[in-house]
C-alpha cells in the first residue's frame, strides 16, 4: 500500500485544488485565492488530509521551475521598449522604492532585523500578475490607460524576481566575504549564460528541429522539460538560483521559431504544477498563526496597501497622468504576487526567515490577494462620488462661453475623447471626409504621437469638464467617446450634457448596465465593439457562403431585431 501513497497524495493535492478553483470561480474571485485557502483547509495545521510534505515540496519546485520558465518564454525585448517610460523607469522605480520603505517599515514598525525587514521589502515589491490580468480582462480594461500602465510594471517585477532569486543563496552564505562571492556568482553565471547561449543558438535548433520533423509532440514536450530541468539542475550545481537556470533557457528558447508551441506545450503542464505550487503554499500556512498573531497581521496588511499605493500613486503621476489613472494603478497593483511565496520560500531555505515569521508574512499576502477586488469595486464605486463633492458641477453658462481651442467662427468640429487604436481610426476617416476634429486623451504618449503628426489635440482628462471646455464643445457637431474605461466614459458623458445638452455624444460600452447608464446620462448613440464584431462575423460568413448582399443585408437586420442583448440607441 506504500507504494501507491505518492499517487493517493497527489490526486488528493489535485481534487482539493479543483474544489478551491471551482468555489472560487463561483464566488467570482481570483482561482488562486481559492487554491491558497483550500490549501489552508486542507492542510497539516487544519483538516490534515494531506501529510507527505516531501511530494507536496517536489510537486512545488516543479511548479516554480515551469513557472519561470514560462516567464522567459513570454518576455520579449519587444514587450520592453513597447511598454515605454512609465513601464520601465516607473517598473524599476517601483520596485526599489517600495523595497527601501517596507525595509524601513519593518526595521521601525515591527522591529524585526535588518535581514527580515529587507526580505519583507523585497517580497512585498512584486504583485500578482495572474490576479491583475483576470481583474481586467474579466472588467475589459486591458486596453484602458491604467490597465497597459500595470502590465508593464508586472513584466519588470516578473524579471526582478529572478535576480533576488539569484542574489538570496549568496547573501545567505557570503558572510563577511560577500562581495568575493558576488564576484564569484557573477563569473559563473556569466559562464552558464555563454553556454546556454552557445547550445541555443547551434544545438537546441537542431535537436528541437529534428524533434519536430517527425511530428512526435511526446517527444517534443519531454525534450522542453529535460531542456527546462537540466538548465535547474545545472545552475543548482552551480551554487546559484534553481529558477534562474530556467527562466534562461525560457530566454533562448524565445529567441527560436520554436518558442510559440513550446509555450502551448508546456502550458497546460504548468498550469498543473503551479496550481500544486499554490495549494502547497496555503498548507504552510497555520490558522492558528492567524488566531494568534491577528493584530500583527492586519497590521501588516495595512503598511503594505498605504505603502504599495502610495507609491505606485506618487510614480504614475510623476510621470503626467490623472489622479484616476494614478489611484486605479495604485489600487490594483497593492496586492503582494505569487512570486512573493516563491522569494518567501528562498528566504526560508536561505535562512532568513523563520518559518514562525514566514507565515505571518504569508497569511498577510494572501489576505492582501483576497481584499484586490473587493478594493478596486470600492474605489471605482467611490471615485465618482468623491470627485463629485471635490469638484462639484459645473454651471454651463460657465463653460459654453469659454474660449477654447477652436472659435465660433471655426468650422463646426467632431471631438474625440481618447486617441487609441479606435480613436487613430476615427481620425483617419475623419481626415479623408474632410470633417475638422480635435483629439482629447491623457496619455502622454498618445499625445506626443498627435503633436508629431501635428493634429488638433489637446493634453488632458476628458472626463473633467474643465478640459472638456477647452474643446469647444458648444460649437461641435459631435463628442466620440472611445476609450474603454466606464467610470471615465460615464463622467464623459455626464459632463458633456451639462456643457452642451443638445451635444450629440456617440459613446463606447461594454456590459449592459453601463449601456442603461450611459442612455440614462444623455448618450445620443452607443457602440459595443464586441457586440458589432459578432454581426460582422456573420455577415462576413454569408458572404463567404455565397449568400447574395440583399439576403445578408436582411439576415443581419433580422438578427439585429431578435438580440435580446441589443442595447437602446445602439448602432
Amino acid at each position: 500500500m506504500s507504494s501507491l501513497d505518492p499517487i493517493v497524495t497527489l490526486s488528493i493535492l489535485l481534487a482539493i485544488a479543483l474544489a478551491g478553483g471551482m468555489i472560487a470561480h463561483r464566488l467570482r474571485q481570483p482561482i488562486v485565492v481559492g487554491y491558497l485557502l483550500i490549501g489552508i483547509l486542507t492542510g497539516p495545521h487544519a483538516l490534515g488530509w494531506v501529510k507527505d510534505s516531501l511530494i507536496i515540496e517536489a510537486a512545488a519546485s516543479f511548479g516554480v521551475a515551469l513557472l519561470m520558465f514560462t516567464v522567459g518564454l513570454e518576455i520579449s525585448l519587444t514587450q520592453l521598449r513597447d511598454i515605454g517610460k512609465v513601464g520601465i523607469r516607473g517598473g524599476l522605480l517601483q520596485i526599489a522604492l517600495t523595497a527601501v520603505l517596507g525595509m524601513a517599515a519593518g526595521l521601525f514598525i515591527f522591529h524585526w532585523t535588518l535581514e527580515q525587514s529587507f526580505i519583507f521589502g523585497l517580497i512585498i515589491s512584486l504583485s500578482s500578475t495572474s490576479i491583475v490580468l483576470k481583474i481586467l480582462m474579466e472588467r475589459g480594461e486591458l486596453s484602458t490607460v491604467h490597465g497597459r500602465i500595470m502590465i508593464a510594471i508586472l513584466i519588470l517585477q516578473d524579471i526582478s524576481v529572478v535576480i533576488m532569486m539569484v542574489a538570496l543563496p549568496l547573501m545567505a552564505g557570503a558572510g563577511d566575504n560577500f562581495l568575493a562571492e558576488m564576484g564569484l556568482a557573477l563569473g559563473k553565471s556569466l559562464l552558464f549564460i555563454g553556454a546556454a547561449v552557445v547550445l541555443g543558438h547551434w544545438v537546441l535548433p537542431w535537436l528541437l528541429g529534428d524533434v519536430g520533423g517527425v511530428r512526435s509532440r511526446e517527444l517534443f514536450l519531454l525534450t522542453v522539460l529535460v531542456l527546462c530541468m537540466g538548465a535547474t539542475i545545472g545552475t543548482y550545481l552551480m551554487g546559484l538560483s534553481m529558477v534562474f537556470g530556467a527562466f534562461l533557457v525560457g530566454i533562448i528558447l524565445r529567441t527560436t521559431r520554436f518558442a510559440h508551441q513550446a509555450l502551448a506545450e508546456i502550458t497546460p503542464l504548468r498550469d498543473i504544477f503551479a496550481t500544486l505550487f499554490f495549494v502547497s503554499i496555503g498548507m504552510l500556512l497555520d490558522p492558528g498563526v492567524f488566531i494568534n498573531n491577528w493584530s500583527l497581521i492586519l497590521t501588516i496588511v495595512l503598511v503594505i496597501m498605504a505603502l504599495k499605493i502610495g507609491v505606485v500613486y506618487a510614480i504614475v503621476r510623476s510621470f503626467g497622468y490623472t489622479n484616476r489613472i494614478a489611484l486605479f494603478s495604485g489600487v490594483g497593483l497593492f496586492q503582494v504576487g505569487e512570486f512573493g511565496f516563491v522569494l518567501a520560500q528562498g528566504a526560508v531555505d536561505s535562512g532568513f526567515l523563520t518559518p514562525g515569521l514566514n507565515s505571518i508574512m504569508l497569511s498577510a499576502i494572501v489576505i492582501t490577494m483576497i481584499l484586490t477586488p473587493f478594493l478596486i469595486s470600492l474605489v471605482e464605486a467611490l471615485y465618482p462620488r468623491i470627485v463629485r463633492k471635490t469638484t462639484g458641477r459645473v454651471p454651463q453658462s460657465s463653460l459654453c462661453g469659454t474660449p477654447g481651442l477652436n472659435s465660433a467662427e471655426e468650422p463646426a468640429h467632431v471631438v474625440i475623447a481618447g486617441y487609441g487604436r479606435v480613436g487613430k481610426n476615427l481620425v483617419n476617416g475623419l481626415e479623408n471626409a474632410g470633417i475638422p476634429y480635435v483629439i482629447i486623451d491623457i496619455d502622454p504618449e498618445c499625445v506626443s504621437g498627435a503633436r508629431e503628426c501635428k493634429m488638433p489635440h489637446l493634453y488632458g482628462d476628458a472626463s473633467n469638464p474643465h478640459v472638456l471646455a477647452q474643446a469647444d464643445l458648444c460649437n461641435a457637431l459631435a463628442l466620440v467617446v472611445t476609450y474603454p474605461d466606464a467610470i471615465s466614459v460615464e463622467a464623459t458623458v455626464r459632463n458633456a450634457r451639462n456643457i452642451n445638452p443638445d451635444l450629440k455624444i456617440l459613446a463606447r460600452f461594454h456590459r449592459q448596465n453601463e449601456a442603461q447608464t450611459l442612455t440614462r446620462l444623455g448618450a445620443t448613440e452607443l457602440v459595443n465593439p464586441e457586440f458589432e464584431a459578432g454581426f460582422k462575423f456573420f455577415k462576413q460568413v454569408l458572404k463567404m457562403i455565397g449568400v447574395e448582399k440583399d439576403e445578408r443585408t436582411q439576415l443581419v437586420d433580422m438578427l439585429r431585431r431578435a438580440d435580446v442583448n441589443t442595447p437602446p440607441g445602439s448602432t
